[in-house]
C-alpha cells in the first residue's frame, strides 16, 4: 500500500516536529497536521519562523523547506480525516487528576475523542498510528471504538504504534537519525503486515531498513514507558548518591564519571542536578506504576514509583537548601531564578523542576525574578497557577518575569540555576556579582558552571553532590 495523503492530529511538541520532517523527506507525500487550537495553527503558519509555537533547534529550517509544498496546518480536521490514508494520533494523554487511577493512570479522553471523530468522518479504509505515549493494550480500544461506532460498516482500520524517542532540544536530530524507528502492529494477518510495511516504507526514505524494528502492538506500547523508566531510574540513581556525597568527602560528577566509564553502564543520564521534568518521564513511570497495580505487581509498581519519589525528593531538598543556607528565611528576600525550561534549547515547561523550586520558596514569602530566553510570562504563570497552592494574585505579586538576565539578577539576595542553556556560561557574572546583595549566594541546580572562578569573585556558592563547605 502506498501513502499518499497523511494527517496528523495534534500539532504539539509531538506532531508538529515529526510531520515536518516527514514532509521534509517524503515530498511525494501529503502532510496535514490538524489541530482545534486556532492559535497554535496560526503560530505554525506563522511566516516569521521565529514564531513557531515550539523552539527546537533547527526546526525552522525544516518548516520553511515543507510548508506550502506538501506540509499544510489547519483547523480543518474532519477535511484531513477524510483524505487521508494514515492518520497519526499525537494528542496529550496526560496522568489523571480523578476518578480511578488518579495520579497515575493516562488520561485517554483524548485518544478516545479522535478515534471517534475518525470512525464518524472515514469513508475509506484508513491506518491508524499510535504516536502519543500510551498504556499497554490502548490500541485495542481504538480498535473496538473504530470498529464498532463507524458510520460505515465497509470501512476497514488498521492500528499500528509507533512510539516517539525524542529528546526536546535536539528532536530534528532525533529524528533525522533515529536510533530507531519502532512499528508495532498486527503481524497475524496479512491486512495487518500491509499496514506496517506501508509505515515502514514512509520512514525507509531516509532511514536505514536495519534501524526500524517492527514488533506486535503490545510490545511497541510497553517499549516506550520501559524506556523513559529506565533513563528516569538513572537520573534518580545519581541523584540519590549527590546526597550522600555532599554529607561525605565524595564528589558526585568524579563518581559519575567513574562508573560513567563502565562500558557496562555508560556515561548518559548520570549529571547530578535539580531533577528531571519534561512530559513524558514522570508520566510514563506513573502509567507504568498503575498498571503493574493493576495486575497486583505491588513490588514492581513500588519499584518504579521510588523513581518519582527520589525525583520529587531532589527539587525540594534544592529548595531547602536556599532557605537554609540564607539563615532558614527568605522571606522579602529576592531570589534570581535563571531558567524555567526543563531544560535547555527548547520552550516546553512541564513538569519543570523551576516551577515545584519555585513554589515552595513563594510558601516562604521570597520574591522571585525570573529570566528565560524562550519562555514567556503567561507560560510561567500558568505553571505555577496549575499547582493551585496560592491565588493567581499572589503568584503574580510574588514572581516577576524579566527580559533581561541582568535585571532579574540585580540586587538578588541568591541566584538559583534551574536550565542548562549554554548562554548562561557566557555571561559577566562579576558584573552581576556587583549588583547583587551581599553575601551573593549561587546555587548551580544543573551543574554546568565552574564554581571555583566564580568563588574567587566572591560568590558563595552551593554544588549539587560536593560537600559545599563553603556554605
Amino acid at each position: 500500500m502506498k501513502i499518499k495523503n497523511i494527517c496528523c492530529i495534534g500539532a504539539g511538541y509531538v506532531g508538529g516536529p515529526t510531520m515536518a520532517v516527514i514532509a521534509q523527506k517524503c515530498p511525494q507525500v501529503k502532510v496535514t497536521v490538524v489541530d482545534i487550537n486556532e492559535h497554535r495553527i496560526n503560530a505554525w503558519n506563522n511566516k516569521d519562523l521565529s514564531k513557531l509555537p515550539v523552539y527546537e533547534p533547527g526546526l525552522d529550517k525544516v518548516v520553511e523547506e515543507a510548508r506550502g509544498r506538501n506540509l499544510f496546518f489547519s483547523t480543518q480536521v474532519d477535511q484531513a480525516i477524510d483524505e487521508a490514508d494514515m492518520i497519526f494520533i499525537s494528542v496529550n494523554t496526560p496522568t489523571k487528576t480523578y476518578g480511578k487511577g488518579k495520579g497515575m493512570a493516562a488520561d485517554l479522553k483524548y485518544i478516545e475523542l479522535c478515534a471517534r471523530q475518525i470512525a464518524r468522518v472515514a469513508t475509506t479504509d484508513k491506518i491508524v498510528v499510535e504516536k502519543s505515549t500510551l498504556p499497554v493494550r490502548t490500541a485495542s480500544a481504538i480498535k473496538s471504538i473504530l470498529d464498532n461506532t463507524s458510520n460505515d460498516n465497509k470501512v476497514k482500520f488498521q492500528i499500528l504504534s509507533n512510539p516517539e524517542f525524542l529528546a526536546e532540544g535536539t528532536a530534528v536530530t532525533d529524528l533525522l537519525n533515529p536510533d530507531r524507528v519502532l512499528i508495532g502492529g498486527d503481524n497475524t494477518t496479512s491486512e495487518g503486515k500491509e499496514a506496517i510495511a506501508a509505515l515502514v516504507n514512509i520512514y525507509a526514505d531516509w532511514v536505514p531498513k536495519q534501524r526500524i524494528l517492527t514488533t506486535n502492538v503490545w510490545s511497541s506500547e510497553l517499549s516506550k514507558l520501559t524506556a523513559n523508566a529506565f533513563l528516569a531510574q538513572r537520573v534518580s540513581s545519581i541523584n540519590s548518591l549527590s546526597e550522600l556525597c555532599e554529607k561525605t568527602e565524595a564528589d558526585v560528577n568524579e563518581v559519575a564519571k567513574a562508573i560513567g566509564m563502565d562500558s557496562r553502564i555508560g556515561s548518559k543520564f548520570l549529571k547530578a542536578s535539580v531533577g528531571f521534568g519534561g512530559s513524558c518521564f514522570q508520566k510514563d513511570i506513573l502509567n507504568l506504576v498503575y498498571i503493574a497495580k493493576t495486575y497486583g505487581l505491588e513490588e514492581v509498581a513500588d519499584y518504579w514509583e521510588q523513581v518519582i519519589i527520589m525525583n520529587d525528593h531532589q527539587k525540594r531538598r534544592f529548595a531547602h537548601n536556599i532557605i537554609s543556607t540564607l539563615f532558614n528565611t527568605v522571606s522579602g528576600k529576592k531570589i534570581a531564578f535563571l531558567g524555567w525550561a526543563f531544560k535547555k534549547d527548547t520552550n516546553d515547561t512541564r513538569e519543570s523542576a523551576a516551577i515545584y523550586v519555585a513554589d515552595e520558596l513563594l510558601s516562604e514569602q521570597s520574591q522571585i525574578s525570573v529570566y528565560d530566553p524562550k519562555v514567556n510570562a503567561e507560560q510561567m504563570y500558568t505553571d505555577l497557577d496549575y499547582l493551585n497552592t496560592r491565588s493567581a494574585e499572589e503568584t503574580r505579586n510574588g514572581l516577576l518575569v524579566n527580559q533581561d538576565p541582568y535585571e532579574a539578577c540585580k540586587d538578588a539576595h541568591a541566584i538559583a540555576i534551574l536550565t542548562e542553556w549554554d548562554e548562561f556560561k557566557t555571561y559577566d557574572w562579576q558584573k552581576i556579582y556587583d549588583q547583587m546583595q551581599k553575601p551573593a549566594f549561587l546555587f548551580d541546580g544543573r551543574g554546568i558552571l565552574d564554581i571555583p572562578p566564580l568563588e574567587e569573585i566572591g560568590f558563595v556558592c552551593y554544588k549539587i553532590g560536593s560537600s559545599n563547605k563553603n556554605l
